[in-house]
């Protein structure tokens, strides 16, 4: 066996900037001929191995970040992606956790792993996404330009039909697993819900079962059509930073936030905000003081969650079934207005052509 192909592989948590950025890595790292080993799904054990290694005031997705780099040494992966986002644009940062993540892990993981530490800050002249990409590739011992730029190539491609997908309305895991077949599938059901509400979070916070206890699959079963950033363009979460109040967005995860936030405040079609949020997170807290202002402003309920490890599925489940029902008796409330007012609107007419 080629020893060679044996050492091309590479590990990439199942966490953090993995629900956004994995579709690009896939088809990258494929492109490249590198194996990438993912973490297994996030579980009780997962958690409860990566909060013992940090402070109790780390926030839940670090933690479980940690315990799937963790899961990923049990493996037996030698070399393991964890990235220094700094900025995703000029000015345009993300949390200290988050661009601090290299230091943290080889801090409080002790193993014997090379840690993939590329940097990226679109803040830098010289440290924009090629400049990180190329910086990944130094560890395998690809230099070759060409062949980087290739690949990624690749990823973008299997990431822009992953957005398309997503776009028009198919769920995160269908949409990921057909971009990884290489296939585009549009979402045509067309399920009638009669009510509809705009789920603003991180991805990782959403999109990891066990973190956001399955929150699609139980608003599904009560009935409401969940909407989230993943529906929108860039350009429309900018111009809902702007309904906030912002100029500009300041943080990195700004766009899924506030961004996504003051797009749906102004959709009438919308009928509630539901944020889930974790605990401790400063940025965020900032975020959803503006959020919550602006819908008392637009008259769009808002339910705030918060999530950290010791969060309830019940008390969970109870509030959001809570929510949801105000919804409805709201909705059910505007239809029989929307009636009597026609209804009246039809009298009159009537009165008026009889005399």
């Amino acid at each position: 066996m080629d020893k060679t192909k044996k050492t091309m592989r590479i590990g990439i948590p199942r966490a953090m900037s993995y629900y956004h950025d994995y579709p690009f890595y896939y088809g990258f790292f494929k492109a490249l001929g590198i194996e990438i080993v993912l973490s297994d799904i996030t579980t009780k054990e997962t958690l409860s191995k990566g909060a013992a290694l940090v402070v109790t005031e780390t926030c839940l997705p670090i933690k479980i970040y940690v315990g799937h780099v963790l899961n990923l040494l049990d493996k037996g992966v030698d070399k393991i992606l964890v990235p220094s986002l700094q900025s995703i644009g000029p000015k345009i940062y993300n949390c200290s956790k988050i661009r601090g993540l290299p230091d943290l892990i080889r801090n409080v993981v002790k193993g014997e792993f090379t840690m993939i530490e590329a940097t990226l800050d679109k803040s830098e002249k010289k440290q924009g996404f090629y400049s990180y990409l190329k910086e990944v590739c130094a560890y395998f011992d690809i230099t070759d330009e060409a062949v980087i730029k290739k690949a990624s190539k690749e990823g973008w491609k299997i990431y822009n039909n992953f957005m398309v997908m997503c776009k028009s309305g198919l769920s995160y895991p269908k949409a990921l697993n057909y971009a990884k077949q290489g296939k585009i599938l549009i979402d045509t059901e067309e399920k009638e819900y009669p009510i509809s509400v705009a789920l603003i979070a991180h991805g990782y916070n959403i999109y990891d079962d066990r973190a956001s206890m399955k929150i699609f699959e139980k608003l599904d079963k009560m009935g409401v059509k969940v909407l989230s950033a993943l529906q929108l363009s860039r350009e429309q979460m900018t111009e809902g930073i702007k309904t906030l109040g912002q100029k500009q967005a300041y943080w990195a995860n700004e766009y899924e936030m506030t961004g996504a936030a003051g797009h749906y405040l102004k959709d009438s079609k919308v009928d509630g905000i539901i944020t889930v949020t974790a605990f401790g997170c400063g940025p965020d807290s900032l975020m959803i003081e503006k959020v919550t202002r602006k819908a008392k402003m637009f008259n769009k309920p808002l339910l705030n969650l918060t999530i950290d490890e010791q969060t309830g599925e019940a008390g969970f489940i109870t509030r959001l079934e809570a929510f949801v029902d105000m919804l409805f008796r709201k909705k059910r409330a505007l239809i029989i207005k929307n009636k009597e007012i026609s209804a009246q609107g039809e009298l009159n007419i009537n009165f008026i052509e009889t005399k």
